[in-house]
């Protein structure tokens, strides 16, 4: 039995009919396709090493503590590894929509918190591989952790080590509710260890309360209500997806000859994407900006493969209302060091660890009636959501067969009608879009709009790198 942090619990407690809190992905393989039983088995010979994926989450009576995971007896891997097939003729669009369906609906909580869909029926000779799971399980660096070690770093991979694995057995209610009254008679004592930590190194403590003092500040200016725009209002339970993909060396030509980082480069992209979704609606542009919720991991390198939520939050303006693309860039890029030096991320690490001593009961209670709150009047401080996640640089396989795609898939909330999820891979950017159904029939266009981004920015560093030549050229 292994309690939730508070931040893994939130994304339980905030998941409502609408607000569906999975995280997910599509993967794009070579051909031919394997044998589903094939796909099984590769999976199954990776179980020992993800707990989670055998693991069912259950509620402490009273919600005395927070929700634990426990060892499921009645697992079965087949009903979480499913068969599928695209109808012809098996293209984008047929991908699109089975990916916007699968993500329309909840995971059953009574049982282990992920599903797999293999798909048949892709053109070219191609299929894939959906991996969906719960929000509290993983966050996006530990669900790509997670990708890597379900999937092969070479084709013809050694057999996996015989799995022995036997559940646990299942705690009564008594003594979930007894492990949750020691839990809160030790608080008290957390507290004062706490406070004793601070005590020894009080200028390190002093320095890191101001830091944490200035980005709860910049939190609180942040969650000002934005001007409205169709990007903000009411959403159902409904789900539509589609992706664009381009060269990873692109965007680092663009870093390399116009400055700033690859991120800077991404987040400008995703601007101009989300400003081409306004201007083809006919809304005007004037000073207006799109706030942004930025997740930003604060993972350390000795947490990777450990399958939980560790991660902070930055909001960004967007300025979707400069139409000089170099212009937007330079604006991106002094909006996101401004943010680095506001602490945002340090505040939210600080709530999160001040959560630790507040009763389950009253802050799953707070989270809910937030929900309700907001399904009722939606909110106008938090107009979107762009999480960008590094993956692995080299090629991965399952069942003999190479990955060709990643391509992620990131869940709104009450308010929030798109979001985008941008992962890396083997030298590629995938951005993956997620609308509302009725309310964002059309995120093609933020697609478009990205992808022109990045060819007119590659377009002004060949023009920059071309005129830079000259310049040297004429000075030798």
């Amino acid at each position: 039995m292994e309690r939730m942090s508070p931040l893994d619990a939130t994304f339980l407690y905030v998941e409502d009919g609408v607000t569906h809190m999975h995280i997910a992905s599509c993967a794009v393989f070579e051909g031919p396709a394997p044998d589903y039983e094939q796909v099984v088995a590769t999976i199954a010979g990776k179980l020992a090493k993800i707990p989670r994926y055998r693991q069912v989450v259950r509620f402490v009576p009273l919600q005395l503590g927070r929700p634990v995971w426990v060892d499921d007896p009645h697992f079965r891997l087949e009903y979480h590894v499913r068969h599928t097939a695209l109808p012809p003729p098996g293209g984008d669009a047929e991908l699109r929509a089975l990916m916007g369906r699968v993500m329309s609906q909840p995971l059953d909580r009574h049982r282990p918190l992920w599903e797999t869909w293999m798909i048949e029926g892709m053109e070219n000779r191609r299929w894939g591989l959906i991996t969906k799971i719960h929000h509290c399980m993983a966050d996006g660096v530990a669900g790509t952790d997670l990708l890597s070690v379900v999937l092969d770093q070479e084709p013809d991979p050694p057999p996996p080590e015989k799995d022995v694995w036997r559940p646990a057995p299942q705690p009564s209610d008594l003594q979930l509710v007894a492990d949750a009254v020691v839990g809160l008679a030790m608080s008290p004592y957390e507290q004062v260890r706490a406070l004793r930590s601070l005590t020894r190194a009080p200028r390190r403590s002093l320095t890191q309360l101001r830091e944490m003092a200035a980005g709860l500040r910049s939190y609180a200016d942040s969650l000002l209500p934005t001007r409205t725009s169709s990007l903000v209002g009411a959403i159902g339970p409904h789900r539509r997806w589609t992706w664009v993909s381009v060269d990873l060396d692109d965007a680092k030509l663009v870093r390399h000859t116009l400055g700033g980082t690859v991120n800077d480069v991404i987040v400008t992209a995703v601007t101009s994407g989300l400003r081409q979704l306004l201007l083809a609606r006919g809304e005007p542009l004037d000073d207006l900006v799109v706030r942004s919720l930025i997740p930003v991991s604060i993972r350390a390198d000795d947490a990777r493969n450990t399958y939980d939520n560790r991660v902070s939050a930055m909001f960004a303006d967007l300025p979707v209302a400069i139409a000089d693309p170099l212009e937007r860039l330079t604006a991106v890029r002094e909006q996101m060091e401004m943010l680095k030096n506001s602490h945002q991320a340090d505040a939210g690490v600080g709530l999160t660890a001040l959560s630790q001593f507040a009763p389950s009961a009253a802050i799953a209670l707070a989270e809910r009636s937030v929900m309700q709150v907001m399904r009722r009047a939606p909110q106008h401080s938090i107009n979107t959501v762009a999480t960008n996640v590094p993956g692995p640089q080299h090629p991965l396989y399952l069942a003999g067969r190479k990955m060709l795609e990643y391509l992620p898939f990131v869940p709104i909330a009450h308010g929030v009608r798109v979001g985008i999820a941008i992962v890396s891979y083997n030298g590629r950017l995938a951005f993956g879009i997620t609308g509302d159904f009725d309310t964002a029939p059309d995120i093609d266009v933020v697609a478009h709009g990205i992808e022109d981004a990045i060819a007119e920015l590659v377009g002004l560093a060949d023009q920059g790198r071309s005129s830079r030549s000259r310049r040297q050229a004429r000075s030798a």
